[in-house]
């Protein structure tokens, strides 16, 4: 459980490490901030997300699905309000972001069942 946890977590560090190349107003300080901020979100998506997926599901039916997308941007946002060194400048930053770390995160979950963690 613990080396799934931290595998997905890198995962996501690569994930957010690749949105602060690739989109601007995604900021990172150094590899000990994107390693914090890589926890802190899988943190926020266990804790906080399922809260905000229940009172935006309405919205999220209405839109096909579409605003989970602005409801993932919001949780890398949560976290970069919390962690000095993390900054996420804007809902498009986070929409570009929260897609490139769902990526990164979709295949990291397609390496840890395949290896069988």
């Amino acid at each position: 459980m613990l080396v799934r946890f931290i595998i997905r977590a890198l995962f996501a560090a690569l994930g957010l490490w690749l949105s602060e190349r690739l989109v601007r107003g995604v900021r990172v300080n150094s590899v000990e901030t994107l390693i914090v901020a890589a926890v802190l979100l899988g943190l926020v998506n266990a804790f906080v997300r399922p809260v905000v997926f229940v009172l935006t599901l309405p919205l999220t039916i209405v839109t096909l699905g579409l605003f989970l997308l602005v409801v993932n941007a919001l949780m890398i946002m949560l976290v970069s309000a919390f962690l000095r060194g993390f900054e996420v400048h804007g809902l498009m930053a986070g929409v570009l972001a929260a897609v490139i770390t769902g990526v990164t995160s979709w295949i990291g979950h397609a390496v840890i069942r395949d290896a069988g963690y």
